[in-house]
């Protein structure tokens, strides 16, 4: 059996909805033979493992652990969705508080048990924040580390794919950059659907009306899935995430945009989504370019970021930036 590689690949959270999906897309992906469950929930995780035994995936070597240290030893590649989840009525900054020190923690587990790694993606939400404070209290490189935020865009994708009657993928160029929240800025005015210009569309086949209801549905779209199945979505951050480390291991570079730390002249001390490529050497990313109106949505959704930044800093989960250096050399 052909695997990516043979490094340990750890996944926190695993006894959840979407670590046990992550768990089943890395073995169904053939990424590694050497695959690592953690959960404080060992009940829940037992089952977890039971259920991927019984998958019998050629190759595999699976274990699990309700002990971080033994979870993180010898990890390269770890994913984590070990935060609370978003439940009905809540925003993804509901969870800011309990959910960024549960990053905290997890940083300097990282950073404890196992320095070596290679990547990390975090995906517990606000991961613009969570994402950031393990950063930071794990002593990672900017480029080992990134967050989910390619579910806005991919959805974005699918709502203007249904309202254009055409394959998901003959849309192409639609992306959502700067925070992962109902602060997201939209883009698509380099899009283009089923190879039409989606500026010639605009207006025309579809009315500016029901392009700021497509908008708003996608900035709902978390929303909208737990309001449909009675709890936040699993699937598709499961696999997305997947397609992160799978690419950050060796694999097909991930091109959606991730959630990744920004400092730039004009965006200071940040984790967000910016057009970026994952590979084997870690993350990339490129400047934004897009209308005066989306990017003057950018700098809004960056305004917003910096303000949830702060609050955290005010919390004493992080200490002001100035200081960042004295915590993680490489910020």
């Amino acid at each position: 059996m052909d695997f990516l590689t043979n490094d340990k690949l750890t996944i926190i959270g695993a006894a959840g909805m979407i670590g046990s999906n992550m768990a089943q897309t890395a073995m169904m992906m053939k990424l590694t033979p050497n695959l690592c469950l953690y959960d404080p929930f060992a009940q829940g995780l037992k089952g977890v493992a039971e259920e991927l035994y019984h998958c019998a995936f050629d190759g595999a070597e699976i274990t699990y652990t309700d002990d971080i240290k033994e979870a993180l030893t010898g990890a390269k590649y770890v994913v984590s969705s070990g935060g609370a989840p978003r439940k009905q009525g809540m925003t993804r900054e509901d969870l800011l508080k309990g959910n960024c020190e549960i990053a905290e923690q997890l940083g300097k587990d990282i950073k404890a048990y196992c320095p070596d790694v290679k990547h990390v993606v975090i995906i517990f939400n606000p991961a613009d924040l969570t994402g950031l404070v393990t950063l930071l209290h794990s002593g990672l490189k900017p480029s080992q580390l990134t967050t989910l935020a390619a579910l806005d865009s991919t959805r974005l994708q699918s709502a203007l794919a249904q309202q254009f009657g055409v394959q998901q993928c003959k849309v192409t160029g639609c992306h959502t950059y700067g925070g992962h929240g109902e602060q997201m800025a939209v883009f698509a005015s380099e899009a283009k659907i089923d190879g039409k210009p989606f500026t010639e569309l605009l207006g025309n086949e579809l009315p500016l009306v029901r392009w700021d209801e497509i908008k708003g549905d996608v900035i709902q779209g978390g929303k909208k899935i737990i309001e449909l199945r009675g709890r936040s979505s699993f699937q598709s951050p499961a696999y997305v995430s997947i397609e992160m480390i799978a690419a950050a291991m060796g694999g097909k570079p991930f091109n959606w945009p991730a959630g990744c730390y920004v400092n730039t002249s004009k965006y200071h001390n940040v984790m967000m989504a910016m057009p970026t490529v994952i590979d084997a050497s870690g993350v990339h990313y490129t400047d934004v370019h897009g209308t005066a109106e989306e990017m003057a949505a950018l700098d809004a959704s960056y305004e917003h970021l910096c303000k949830m930044r702060d609050e955290i800093i005010s919390l004493g989960i992080i200490p002001a930036v100035a200081d960042w250096k004295t915590v993680n050399p490489n910020l």
